[in-house]
């Protein structure tokens, strides 16, 4: 079957959402100061505006205004209909916002009106002062407990939905808190030794094994000695991991067709294939010759699962396979709508993120898909200024994405777009200032977003590091989160607690389960946040060992991966290179692992 031409409704005309501004001072989104500095990470309240004054740019976090637009183009969010001839590229429109900075109108005759007599003035002065009373009772009921949240068993804070509607968490979560949650190293595997930079992305966990991608093989470890189980040996490196495993533990991989041998340290990636982690073996591999040159094969730059169905993309366009058979589902075709899917985010759903149009004019869209016949269910065309995008979540649809280079951190996030999967309509941009927000998305890749998760109707996000605001020193971090209905953001707040840092990992039920990296003088931490409440249970704490720590403290946030279940924890490297000629005594891990004690 060939790859399934996307759905013809793309309206005619340039332009819509995205399209150049006039910034207004301070640039779009910029915070308006609030009379009062709330505490860092703190959902913040839009500012109000003084009568007869134009609204101010609303804070970061809210959902942004659309500017206006030009007469006869259809606005942001409302259905698009497809013209009866396919021209030029997809319109994209704003959704009607709802307009912060309101100022109501006072009501006719509030400027004057009848004298009033002594008894009224009375009765007034009495209602004005129970509410004084009242008023001032709320205000020292919200402002205790530190101001605010309770404390946590970790040392953080956390403020949720204790005392307001609680939140509609995706169901209860499967971790338990182990008898004693201090940790032991379960095992340390030191890095391999290669010449160049290697890729060694990919780690997965079964009820017998802890699975690692090694130099031109997968390895399963046991989990509590670290030995290995099984050893899947490779024609050539592992260049591409799905996140994703079915239920019965297989998962999709890219490997290279043959080794590298120097001083050409790299191979095409274009061997598609499904691995059993359970039993370590291959099920099977399958490659795409190219339409275009007829002999080379297609080069894929990353993989991942949704239901029956293997979707690999990259420069050269996206494939589909079936994960029994390996029978294909679609293939690239000749480049004749000037389109092709950089890649896939699996799991609930499949949604392709597909470039199109000219070199000069090129714009990306989002499709998700029917997995077993790649048909689009819905389309939503990205904003002018976005190269890629990555897709964080497939049901609900999330994409970040880094609109015209504006987030400035390499994080390749300046805002999160809440899709309708059915639909297509956008319903919510959510603006995430990088000065503010630690989330990342590794741009030029479709499915490898860190340090975001989605559930019960949320994004949650981490903070940036930021001073502590007590006696001690060091810095710190939150987690909040944002409707992914309205933009607004929560009143969800956990606090990291001084000198630890904290982001979020995966859902566990309607929970996040999170990891605290270590301070100077403790080990890391794995907690679970009840979705409901936001508060903190910690599930594991590490060795604060000198040397245990220094080997926790080895692997970067932003690119170690970090898998938890059970009372166990695997911490790995993505990629590993030559050994440093500078390094000494420090040695260099490729996954280290705890355990619970209890």
């Amino acid at each position: 079957m060939t790859q399934p031409p996307p759905p013809p409704n793309q309206p005619p005309g340039q332009g819509g959402f995205g399209a150049p501004q006039e910034p207004p001072p301070g640039g779009y989104g910029a915070p308006t100061p609030p009379p009062a500095q709330p505490q860092y990470g703190y959902p913040q309240q839009p500012p109000t505006q003084p009568q007869g004054q134009p609204p101010a740019q609303p804070q970061y976090g809210y959902p942004q205004q659309p500017p206006t637009q030009p007469q006869g183009q259809p606005q942001y969010g409302y259905p698009q209909q497809p013209p009866t001839q396919p021209q030029g590229q997809p319109q994209y429109g704003y959704p009607t916002q709802p307009q912060y900075g309101y100022q109501p109108t006072p009501p006719p005759g509030s400027g004057g009106g009848k004298k009033l007599t002594t008894q009224m003035q009375i009765i007034i002065a009495a209602v004005v002062a129970v509410v004084l009373i009242v008023g001032v009772g709320v205000w020292y009921a919200a402002s205790g407990d530190d101001d605010q949240g309770k404390q946590g068993k970790d040392g953080g804070t956390t403020q949720g939905q204790e005392g307001k509607a609680k939140a509609a968490p995706d169901g209860p979560g499967k971790e338990k808190v182990p008898s004693n949650v201090q940790a032991k190293v379960a095992f340390q595997l030191p890095q391999p030794l290669v010449t160049d930079i290697t890729d060694t992305a990919g780690s997965w966990m079964t009820d017998k094994a802890y699975v690692k991608t090694g130099v031109n093989s997968i390895v399963g470890y046991d989990p509590a000695k670290g030995s290995p189980v099984w050893t899947l040996p490779l024609p050539g490196q592992v260049c591409a991991t799905s996140r994703h495993a079915t239920a019965d533990h297989k998962t999709a991989i890219v490997y290279e067709a043959t080794k590298r041998l120097p001083p050409r340290n790299y191979q095409p990636c274009t061997e598609v294939a499904v691995v059993d982690l359970v039993a370590g073996k291959l099920l099977w591999t399958k490659s795409v010759i190219s339409a275009t040159s007829g002999e080379d094969k297609v080069k894929f730059s990353e993989v991942t699962l949704s239901g029956t169905t293997v979707a690999a993309g990259g420069t050269d366009g996206g494939a589909a396979f079936d994960l029994t058979s390996g029978a294909p589902r679609w293939k690239p075709q000749a480049n004749t709508e000037s389109c092709y899917d950089m890649g896939y985010g699996g799991g609930a759903g499949l949604v392709a993120a597909r470039k199109c149009g000219p070199f000069n004019s090129q714009y990306v869209m989002i499709q998700n898909l029917n997995p077993t016949t790649g048909a689009p269910i819905s389309q939503f065309k990205m904003p002018a200024g976005v190269k890629y995008a990555s897709i964080v979540s497939t049901k609900p649809l999330v994409v970040a994405a880094d609109v015209g280079d504006t987030a400035g951190d390499g994080s390749g996030i300046s805002d999160f777009f809440s899709i309708d999967e059915a639909t297509g309509k956008l319903k919510v941009k959510i603006a995430a200032d990088a000065d503010r927000f630690a989330a990342r998305c590794r741009s030029t890749e479709v499915e490898t977003c860190t340090k975001v998760v989605v559930g019960n109707g949320r994004i949650y996000l981490p903070t940036e590091d930021h001073e502590v605001t007590s006696t001690e020193y060091g810095n710190t971090n939150e987690i909040v989160s944002f409707d992914l209905a309205t933009g607004k953001p929560t009143s969800d707040k956990a606090d990291a607690g001084d000198r630890y840092s904290m982001y979020p990992l995966r859902m566990d039920g309607g929970n996040v389960i999170a990891y605290k990296t270590p301070p100077y003088n403790k080990g890391g931490q794995i907690v679970s946040i009840d979705g409901a409440t936001f508060k903190q249970t910690v599930l594991l704490e590490n060795p604060s060992d000198e040397a245990v720590r220094d080997a926790e403290s080895s692997f970067s946030s932003d690119y170690a991966e970090i898998l938890y279940s059970g009372g166990r924890m695997f911490i790995s490297e993505t990629m590993v290179s030559e050994p440093r000629k500078s390094a000494g005594d420090d040695k260099e891990y490729l996954v280290v692992a705890y355990a619970a004690t209890g």
